[in-house]
């Protein structure tokens, strides 16, 4: 399975639902349902963390760099960039650029929020460790 959309159908059909029914649970309708199932959209971020639930797991490879780690607690929490740049206290292209590998935090108060962010979006101890 390469894509969300895979995820979505192959865990839908294993529990015997109709596409109605994994929208009543995800809070959408069945068109957008089939649209995700067949590729043409990509969910908003904020459906993530209900898709992510619904199928017990998260379909993504685990992070590794510290953008690969913001751009996963995005994801899980179902935080926009600009929502999770204000959580931090930092500017939006901060943000992107600690993503993009360009920066790193350096601020022990930015460094805390990181700490508390990676625990909240439940990132493993294992790969929490690396940016200490």
């Amino acid at each position: 399975m390469k894509t969300l959309g895979d995820h979505l159908r192959k865990r839908r059909l294993d529990l015997g639902l109709f596409q109605r029914h994994v929208g009543g649970r995800l809070g959408v309708t069945t068109d957008t349902v089939v649209n995700w199932e067949k590729n043409r959209t990509e969910p908003e971020v904020r459906f993530l963390p209900l898709i992510i639930e619904f199928l017990g797991y998260d379909p993504n490879p685990a992070p590794q760099t510290l953008g690969e780690k913001l751009i996963h607690c995005q994801r899980v929490l179902g935080l926009s960039r600009k929502r999770l740049a204000a959580e931090l206290g930092v500017d939006e292209s901060t943000l992107r650029d600690w993503e993009r590998g360009l920066h790193r935090p350096t601020a022990k108060r930015t460094v805390s929020l990181l700490q508390n962010l990676f625990a909240r979006a439940a990132v493993p101890d294992d790969v929490r460790q690396e940016d200490r």
